[in-house]
């Protein structure tokens, strides 16, 4: 089974007990936590990936790491090292935050500009885009790039709004040589 399948499994699980207790909104933050260290933390990697540590050892870790988090995070965080996928535990977050964010019509948005946006300018980013992918809001991460010389660009999921001013110099540059 691929490591996608099994991820989405995992995850659709954690989404279930989640909205059935009403506890989407706190354990997507938990999640996101949890994905935020595993991703940033080589450390924890390496310690979870040794053969050294008997799999109590690897759950004691954890546990100590994540002591304040739901029960239910606990719980799958605990099946994924007793099974041997301590490496699916980023995943298994990017399917709950997809899952989450697809039953409140939310998508993930990354905006590229050449300074940080205003509030404002995210708002209206949010209201314009997201009726063009068929979501009521975006959760926007701003990521400033001096390379676009000007304007933005947008990726959301695997589609990409480039309005950049080096996008535009890139296209008429391809236009010209053809």
């Amino acid at each position: 089974m691929s490591a996608s399948i099994i991820s989405k499994r995992y995850a659709l699980a954690l989404f279930r007990i989640a909205k059935e207790r009403g506890l989407l909104e706190a354990i997507e933050e938990e999640i996101r936590v949890v994905k935020d260290v595993f991703e940033n933390n080589k450390e924890l990697n390496a310690v979870l990936n040794s053969p050294r540590l008997s799999l109590d050892q690897k759950k004691a870790i954890v546990k100590g790491a994540f002591a304040n988090l739901n029960t239910f995070v606990q719980n799958t965080l605990m099946i994924l090292i007793d099974r041997h996928r301590e490496n699916e535990i980023p995943g298994v977050a990017d399917g709950f935050i997809e899952l989450a964010n697809d039953a409140r019509g939310i998508a993930e948005a990354k905006v590229y500009s050449v300074r940080p946006l205003s509030d404002e300018e995210s708002i209206a980013l949010s209201a314009s885009f997201a009726a063009r992918v068929g979501k009521k809001a975006l959760r926007i991460e701003n990521i400033v790039d001096t390379d676009l010389l000007g304007g933005i660009k947008v990726r959301i999921g695997n589609r990409i709004f480039d309005g950049s001013l080096r996008g535009k110099l890139d296209r008429l540059e391809r236009k010209l040589l053809t």
